[in-house]
């Protein structure tokens, strides 16, 4: 109650207890091509397991390892990166119906243009696009006739023992890998091939082409009329033949189950070929079914969201009747449809997509990772530079470079909350001998100035254990996680160069070392060198932004320690929104902010702060614009770039301390 009528006692509490919160700094943010996984969407790795897990292993091309590559090494160092597989030309999934042309991005695009079936593009996707999905096969049992039969009948003709083909009535229906048995012969023999001897479906014997399961091919004579039972190829992954669900019973319908799993038919998604992807159990043709534990059953919804390989994309036509409807209509039970034979499909066209261009990056970029209030990284690494020009060549140009670059400076300036990590383009460093140093200062010249980039000076020769070779990718990768591990071994506000914490991992060799005269050029023109020294591994000598301006803010330690600064006191900031501007206000938000520079300080961070926060800068004009104004001060420390050594001879007898004086001034001079 707001005012008490009568005596009382009204108890309140009043928290004045706000810090400043801890703020990530040391995530990292990429867009680019990738064989698998979901299209523009961000997703969270945190390793490199996972990032193979994700969006795939790296083909056996320079493109994709590049990209792969660029996220992995920065994992080297950091716990997180946010990835967004950008859309790109030719990107396609591979399909059961043969179908060109098909793109499902992501969930959010399967639900809005593909969960009503309407697509007309086959029964069956694969999640992501790519040509890793053209590895996939997918075969479904909808009915117990379909997991197992026992009624097939053979013709007149007659196949010798140990022959390997079977003759069959015509109108009986075999699928390539289904199980069989021949009358007394205890052994079960796997269907190779299917020949029509008429040439038609409807006329005519069906020879059955066998894949003896035995040393041996058939053990009995095949005579007129005897009996061949037949076994879905996939049956022994299932405890039982499907049939009624617990649920449909209860409702009195019948026939609603069915059996689904997923191959890695060729082997390309696994490494071995026919693997089992995923099995999935008497799921069910209605759409409002019922698992034994009340979650949904509809096999087009588990599908959805428990595969990791497939949509599903339309109900199969043999079984289409009533698939999809509830299990009860006016209240009576409804009985399903159901096919005799299981259902295999072969997905097929999936295309990875060329490199994605200069525009598809900056999409991926600016769309998915663009906005600092709802995707919180430190870093946006800008790759490889290359872009797919139309002709199919993937060799960027520096305008095309710049361009990139610029495009993700132009995002980190709005962001106010991360840096750019780029490198120079491959055709500037690798193979192009004697004129490095011209090729990457070129490119930084074309640069905008700003201290929210940093760029070094090289690519990194690796070793690609996907495909057992050794690779060149972009530095920019490992730079960007040389800051992110400075986080952890210190802090955001230290340099991330030199020998302590500059330190890159995992390097084989570099594609220009450049000796002192070409880092003296690169460091003129804001980049960063990166070096091998004999014995001392390979280190990144230098600390620069892109600011060409001379001010603290041309060092990367320095517009680091403010993006921390001003990410975490204006968060803190945004608990004093619709306060009262009085001077319990400000003297609440000084001992808010005030503890937490001094933390910062106490770190090294900085060498003084002051706060202002009163009546000086919060007038009455201020106050009646509904405004608050606090002004934050602060002498930041900075990191050592040049080290002079003076060694003095000295004659005997005489003191140091006598000296000193004329020391210095030599030195000073």
């Amino acid at each position: 109650m707001a005012f008490q009528v009568s005596p009382g006692v009204q108890v309140k509490e009043i928290d004045v207890t706000n810090v400043v919160p801890a703020v990530s700094s040391s995530i990292g943010g990429y867009s680019g091509m990738f064989s698998w996984g979901p299209v523009d969407e961000v997703k969270t790795v945190v390793s490199e397991k996972g990032l193979a897990e994700i969006f795939g292993q790296p083909n056996d091309d320079n493109t994709s390892r590049e990209h792969f590559y660029t996220v992995a090494t920065f994992l080297r160092y950091a716990s997180a990166i946010k990835v967004v597989r950008c859309t790109t030309t030719n990107m396609l999934n591979a399909t059961s119906g043969g179908s060109s042309g098909l793109l499902v991005k992501n969930d959010t695009h399967w639900n809005e243009s593909f969960a009503n079936g309407s697509g007309s593009v086959g029964d069956w996707g694969a999640k992501y696009a790519g040509g890793l999905g053209n590895s996939i096969k997918v075969s479904m049992a909808s009915s117990s006739a379909a997991f197992s039969a026992s009624n097939v009948t053979t013709t007149n003709s007659t196949a010798a023992v140990d022959g390997t083909t079977v003759p069959v009535a015509a109108g009986e229906v075999f699928y390539v890998g289904d199980k069989i048995t021949v009358g007394a012969d205890t052994n079960q023999y796997s269907v190779s091939a299917i020949t029509y001897d008429s040439g038609s479906t409807g006329a005519g014997d069906i020879t059955v082409a066998l894949a003896s399961d035995t040393t041996k091919g058939l053990q009995v004579a095949v005579t007129s009329g005897l009996n061949i039972s037949r076994e879905w190829e996939y049956a022994t992954y299932f405890d039982v033949a499907p049939g009624t669900s617990v649920n449909a019973t209860s409702k009195g319908a019948s026939n609603d189950e069915m059996h689904v799993i997923v191959v890695d038919e060729d082997g390309d998604i696994t490494g071995q070929v026919g693997e089992i992807l995923e099995v999935f159990v008497g799921l069910s043709k209605a759409s409002d079914a019922k698992d034994t534990f009340g979650a949904g059953n509809y096999y087009r919804d588990v599908i959805r969201n428990q595969s990791q390989y497939l949509w599903w994309l339309d109900h199969n036509s043999n079984i289409s009747t009533t698939i999809g409807v509830t299990l009860q209509s006016s209240g009576t039970g409804r009985t399903f449809s159901t096919y005799s034979l299981p259902e295999t499909d072969s997905l097929s066209n999936g295309v990875d997509g060329r490199n994605p261009t200069t525009a598809q990056k900056n999409t991926g970029y600016s769309t998915y990772l663009g906005d600092a209030e709802t995707v919180d990284v430190a870093f946006l690494i800008a790759g490889p530079n290359s872009a797919d020009d139309g002709s199919g060549s993937d060799s960027a140009t520096v305008a095309e470079a710049t361009s990139h670059i610029n495009n993700l400076i132009t995002i980190a300036e709005s962001r106010k909350d991360c840096v750019v990590v780029a490198s120079p383009r491959r055709a500037d460093v690798v193979n192009n001998t004697s004129s490095e140093q011209s090729a990457v200062t070129t490119l930084a010249d074309t640069l905008t100035s700003t201290s929210y980039a940093v760029m070094d000076s090289n690519w990194l020769y690796v070793y690609d254990k996907y495909n057992d070779q050794y690779c060149y990718v972009p530095a920019c990768g490992s730079t960007a996680g040389l800051m992110a591990r400075t986080d952890l071994v210190r802090d955001a506000w230290y340099s991330p160069a030199g020998f302590n914490r500059g330190q890159y991992f995992g390097v084989t060799k570099l594609a220009w070392n450049p000796n002192q005269a070409n880092r003296d050029e690169l460091y003129k023109k804001r980049v960063n060198p990166i070096v091998t020294f004999p014995g001392e591994g390979t280190v990144l000598f230098g600390d620069k932004t892109l600011l060409s301006s001379p001010s603290a803010f041309d060092r990367i330690n320095v517009r680091r320690l403010f993006i921390i600064l001003e990410k975490a006191i204006s968060t803190a900031a945004k608990f004093q929104l619709f306060e009262f501007n009085d001077a319990f206000t400000r003297a609440n938000f000084r001992a808010t902010i005030e503890p937490f520079l001094r933390a910062v300080q106490g770190r090294r961070g900085i060498v003084d702060f002051q706060v202002v926060c009163d009546e000086t800068n919060n007038t009455q004009a201020i106050v009646d614009a509904n405004q608050f104004q606090a002004s934050i001060f602060v002498k930041p420390n900075k990191s050592i770039n040049f080290i002079t050594l003076n060694f003095v001879a000295a004659r005997s007898g005489v003191e140091f301390e006598e000296v000193y004086g004329a020391t210095n001034t030599l030195a000073g001079s």
